[in-house]
């Protein structure tokens, strides 16, 4: 990322580029910034970027710093060290190939601000608003301008303003390109063109186009109206999959086929100087159940600037009251929040991608102090430590219950990363107050993680996270409590994280990806009342939720709609975009260099002879996996050159057989039932590739494809033997069997599922066979333990080293040739390949910002109107804050109800039979169980037989419970108000063995 270096390094910056692209990315390589005020926001702002920026600060490192600054530490400010010394080494450490540089020069009214002119972007903190408009008005007049942002956080309100010139052209204002989202959503089969003024388009299987009026888009492969292929054209759109796109009358008659796809047209942005716009502010409005919020605070902090035109008809006088009241201080997760999104509006700055904020943003954390107003001002003056702008907030007492807090925290990854330098600041599990922060994550360092994983550095790659991020933490402040875990948090780790353990906390945060880990975390946060924090980013996309017990529903009390798969027949023989032929290239991967693998280790592993396995079968004995494991066994490779022959053929068979097979077995003139052409959009007709191995993707594919059988079969290579004069002398050897066309029926159902070979039946002659081939590796010792174990590789789409990109790739590249699909670059392919998640620190330090907001307003024990769900994407930008979703009472019936929260209790003891467990259920709650269930066991079911004997035994004989376990909870299911009605659900029963409820 160097200014003279436009290779961008992809093994540290893959994720970002997926957001930004490359032509940003080059474009802040060669760019600088100035940024003003090393305080909280400051350096929030300063570690984000990937240009030259100068950190300039006049002040000197002070105790209060360091409850808000996670760059200084405690000796910084024994020794008076000014603030830029102590932060630009470690603004610098972040990332090798940016240039910091620093000044403590005086910037003030009488400063020569012509140093500015080097500098693309100006960016200022904790500035004197005469100074702001001074500067802004320098950078407006330039030529061309130099972008403008000033920012500030005063307690509990923060404020971003913008001023990028008079003209500020945006080549793309959303950023939706090239994501796969703009394919789903813009890249639409045509099913119609109405040949007519204006022609009319309708999407195949009435598909939303997701176009605006105004929007152009450009068509492809349209037959009959082959005028259009390449030409753009505006749309206006008729409804959700029709719109209209001009003449159309003077051309061929549209017959079948082709799709579009929406052009991205530049926009132009104008900005007015922070003088005008102090009176006429243009804002963006957060949270639409306070939309006066952002003119009301810009009334309270500018009163004599504001036009009475713009001025609230009257002043919320308890916002002001707020405000003032906390205006010395600092929230540090409100800085986070704000410093992510300022930082983006700096990158927009410098690139001219994404639509930037016109002009003011305003962000308040008001309902953290509402509550707390009837406190004394003793709560909130200064005690002289590090906690003392965050006591300015939010008071002394709810300080040390922040100290007391015992969290859990599953993940440590990017919003780990970032949650974590918020307890910090924040003083979350102090070990002298019993605090404890426990966090766990199993995987390790990659170099992928430090660009936007601001915890780890670049001699941290392949060492614990969370080990490494506890380690990190402290650093920032010593006196946390860290224990740092190794785990997965899932059912079977459930004899760590039990019972017991959840009871200790209180409360949870997720900071993961993987959807079904968050779904298990949240069912033991219910089951156990404890409160969540779920969060998670895309791009520069994130959201917030707050799960609070017996206030809001829970994580799992919504479902996103399930991903979409791709058909079975259109993966293996009718692809028609790339995603589905980097989709097969993947599925390939997973086939042959893992599942095969696997399952023949795992084979030879439960059969460990191979006489008795060929004994059994010619008994008439059927063994799972035996004709697959002895295929592999008969043809297994025990040389280099032999892999490379393996290569060969396999592309032999992929991109040439399967095309002249497909053609056989459907000629190009094969018609449907109903007269139309088989071939025709979305099927494209392949078209058979011979294979040459100067052509480079050929190549890759065979060296790839041999390095991988090597590495499965453990056969060793040498840089020598990946040469193109070695692999041409070793291919000239290879006889390509003569091809034969095959009767056998290709699937063209789009509902079919893809077959398990391994279950399908075997036919006689295959049995046979596979019994000649053992025989025969029987006879000619092949059968050695060497020869019975291969090993399975691990997709690792990040390691460029170790080939299985490179397989992905060309494979994939060469499909989509034979299918006349434009290939996708390698970037691209390693994101749909290795379901990459694009990701910018920005996002994640704001969507880490907003939770730990919640989480004081959780600790504080606020009311449900408090807490805030968020939805932002910094792109548009949009901000936007909501209530969550309140928890919902479920009718049993008689005016009985429950929610997901509720968890009904009885007490037993050694001889509790069955009976009585129904009984107290009755007597306690007032209504009749049917049907008692535990996990998956089935302890009383009136129609089974035999089940209403079970009433006389006791829940100890009918659970068998483990020595240690004080509970289980089951469920219940009760009797209808009607006969012929179904049972009626309800809330889980917990049993306690004991009356007591400890362990009996």
């Amino acid at each position: 990322m160097a200014t003279d270096l436009m290779e961008i390094d992809d093994s540290l910056y893959s994720r970002q580029r997926y957001v930004l692209g490359d032509s940003a990315m080059h474009q802040m390589a060669q760019s600088s910034v100035f940024l003003s005020g090393m305080g909280g926001l400051g350096v929030e702002i300063g570690r984000q970027y990937l240009m030259a920026v100068t950190l300039h600060d006049t002040k000197q490192c002070e105790t209060w710093d360091l409850g808000s600054n996670f760059f200084i530490r405690k000796e910084d400010v024994l020794s008076q060290r000014r603030r830029v010394e102590a932060v630009c080494p470690r603004v610098a450490e972040l990332n090798p190939y940016v240039h910091v540089d620093m000044s403590s020069s005086a910037l003030d009214d009488n400063t020569d601000l012509g140093f500015l002119r080097r500098y693309q972007c100006v960016i200022l903190t904790e500035a004197r608003l005469s100074l702001q408009k001074r500067v802004n008005e320098f950078c407006h007049s330039q030529q061309p301008p130099i972008r403008f942002i000033s920012c500030d956080v005063y307690g509990i309100c923060a404020r971003v303003f913008c001023d990028f010139g008079e003209e500020f052209e945006v080549f793309d204002p959303t950023g939706e390109e090239p994501k796969e989202v703009f394919i789903q959503t813009f890249l639409q089969k045509i099913q119609h063109i109405h040949f007519d003024n204006p022609g009319v388009v309708t999407c195949m299987d009435n598909q939303p186009h997701g176009l605006q009026t105004g929007q152009s888009v450009v068509f492809r492969e349209v037959g009959g109206m082959v005028e259009l292929n390449g030409t753009s054209r505006q749309v206006s759109v008729l409804s959700s999959h029709s719109f209209a796109i001009g003449d159309t009358s003077q051309l061929q008659p549209y017959t079948h086929g082709g799709f579009f796809v929406m052009v991205k047209t530049p926009k132009m942005y104008r900005f007015e100087t922070l003088e005008r716009q102090l009176c006429d502010p243009r804002v963006l409005t957060p949270d639409f159940s306070k939309p006066e919020a952002p003119l009301q605070i810009h009334a309270v902090k500018f009163p004599y600037q504001i036009s009475t035109f713009y001025l609230p008809a009257s002043v919320n006088t308890e916002l002001v009251r707020c405000l003032s009241r906390t205006a010395r201080g600092i929230l540090p997760p409100l800085a986070a929040a704000v410093g992510g999104l300022a930082s983006q509006e700096v990158l927009k700055a410098i690139t001219g991608k994404f639509a930037p904020l016109q002009q003011w943003f305003y962000l308040d954390a008001i309902e953290v102090v509402k509550p707390l107003q009837p406190l004394s001002a003793e709560e909130f003056s200064p005690r002289g430590d590090r906690y003392d702008g965050l006591r300015a907030c939010i008071g002394d007492s709810l300080c040390l219950q922040l100290h007391k807090l015992r969290v859990f925290m599953v993940g440590c990854g990017a919003i780990g990363c970032e949650m974590l330098k918020n307890f910090a600041l924040l003083g979350i599990g102090l070990a002298k107050s019993s605090g404890e922060v426990c966090i766990t994550d199993p995987d390790l360092i990659e170099k992928s993680n430090l660009n936007r994983q601001f915890l780890f550095r670049p001699h941290h790659i392949q060492k614990p996270k969370s080990t490494t991020a506890a380690e990190a933490t402290r650093d920032i402040n010593p006196d946390l409590q860290v224990e740092a875990h190794l785990n997965k948090v899932c059912p079977a780790t459930e004899n760590i994280y039990n019972d017991s353990f959840y009871s200790s906390l209180n409360l949870v945060v997720t900071a993961l990806d993987n959807v079904e880990a968050r779904r298990y975390v949240d069912s033991r946060c219910v089951s156990n009342q404890r409160p969540l924090l779920d969060s998670g980013t895309m791009g520069t996309k994130g959201h917030t939720e707050i799960i609070v017990p017996n206030l809001t529903e829970s994580y799992n009390s919504h479902r996103d709609p399930p991903e979409e798969e791709i058909p079975f027949c259109t993966l293996k023989s009718f692809p028609s975009v790339i995603e589905h032929t980097i989709q097969w290239a993947r599925d390939k991967f997973e086939s042959a260099f893992v599942h095969k693998p696997s399952m023949y280790s795992s084979f030879w592993q439960t059969h460990s002879s191979a006489e008795v396995v060929l004994q059994r079968m010619q008994a008439g004995e059927s063994l799972e996996g035996s004709f697959q494991v002895i295929k592999l066994l008969s043809r297994q490779p025990t040389q280099w050159d032999q892999c490379v022959a393996i290569a060969r053929l396999k592309f032999e068979k992929y991109f040439k057989r399967k095309a002249l097979q497909l053609l056989h077995s459907f000629p190009l003139d094969t018609r449907l039932k109903d007269g139309s052409l088989f071939w025709q959009s979305p099927k494209r007709p392949p078209t058979p590739l011979e294979f040459d191995l100067k052509d480079s993707l050929h190549f890759a594919f065979i060296v790839s494809t041999a390095r991988l059988f090597a590495g499965i079969y453990n056969i060793p290579y040498s840089e020598r033997d990946l040469s193109e004069e070695a692999i041409t002398r070793i291919l000239a050897d290879v006889k390509i069997p003569e091809y034969r066309p095959s009767e056998k029926c290709i699937e063209t159902d789009e509902t079919a599922k893809k077959p398990d070979q391994i279950k399908m039946p075997l036919s006689s002659e295959e049995e046979r066979d596979a019994i000649a081939h053992l025989e025969q590796a029987i006879a000619t010792d092949r059968v050695t333990p060497e020869r019975l174990r291969m090993s399975p590789l691990q997709f690792e789409k990040d390691d460029d080293s170790n080939g299985h990109m490179d397989f992905v790739a060309s494979a994939s590249s060469l499909r989509a040739i034979m299918y006349s699909i434009e290939p996708a670059d390698r970037l691209k392919t390693k994101r749909i390949a290795g379901k990459i998640i694009p990701a910018i620190a920005t996002a994640t330090a704001a969507v880490a910002g907003l939770v730990a907001l919640e989480l004081i307003k959780v600790v504080g024990g606020f009311g449900f109107e408090s807490h805030k769900n968020c939805f932002f994407n910094l792109a548009i930008p949009v901000v936007v804050l909501t209530e969550p979703a309140a928890v919902k009472q479920t009718l049993i019936r008689n005016n009985i109800y429950y929610t997901i929260w509720d968890c009904w209790t009885v007490f037993g003891h050694e001889d509790f039979t069955l009976s009585d467990f129904m009984n107290a259920v009755r007597e306690k709650y007032g209504i009749e169980p049917t049907m008692v269930v535990h996990g998956v066991k089935m302890l009383y079911v009136p129609v089974m037989p035999g089940h209403s004997k079970r009433l006389k035994l006791t829940m100890h004989k009918l659970i068998k419970p483990s020595v240690d376990r004080r509970y289980v909870d089951l469920t219940v299911s009760f009797a209808p108000e009607a006969d012929g009605d179904e049972d009626l659900p309800g809330p889980p029963v917990r049993y306690y063995f004991s009356p007591d409820g400890e362990t009996p």
